[in-house]
């Protein structure tokens, strides 16, 4: 769904609820897989992994787009742990998401979604998640 919220465009996308929330933030995406285990640097929440998209690039506070994890079961604890350290993202989107992140999303209480088309979120876009709902502006 399309509107207009004054200049804006406003789109909206539904998808299935990991973690129910509400999350406000810049997007920001990558169309490789995350592994938040070595991928993730868990004291400062920047992307290590050697040749990532994000590689340098920080997750913090962002609304974290990607089309799903991968890697050690162990991501789950690591994005656990960028909550305890404050350098998490604010909310995650995901075209599948699969084990790792849904646990590690429930665990750590960050937002997420999935089934989601994430080629329509775009890194520097306004992104707000709330529950189901994906709204970009």
């Amino acid at each position: 769904m399309r509107e207009r919220s004054g200049d804006r465009k406003m789109e909206q996308l539904k998808g299935r609820i990991i973690y129910k929330g509400k999350a406000e933030a810049e997007a920001l995406t990558t169309t490789q897989p995350i592994s938040f285990y070595g991928g993730v640097d868990p004291n400062t929440g920047v992307v290590i992994e050697k040749g990532h998209q994000l590689q340098g690039i920080s997750v913090k506070g962002k609304i974290l787009v990607f089309p799903q994890g991968k890697g050690s079961t162990v991501g789950s604890y690591t994005l656990y742990r960028l909550k305890k350290n404050g350098v998490a993202p604010s909310g995650m989107v995901n075209r599948e998401c699969e084990t790792i992140v849904a646990v590690g999303a429930i665990i750590s209480e960050i937002p997420c979604v999935d089934k989601v088309d994430i080629t329509k979120i775009r890194t520097g876009s306004k992104v707000r998640i709330e529950n189901d709902t994906v709204t970009i502006t």
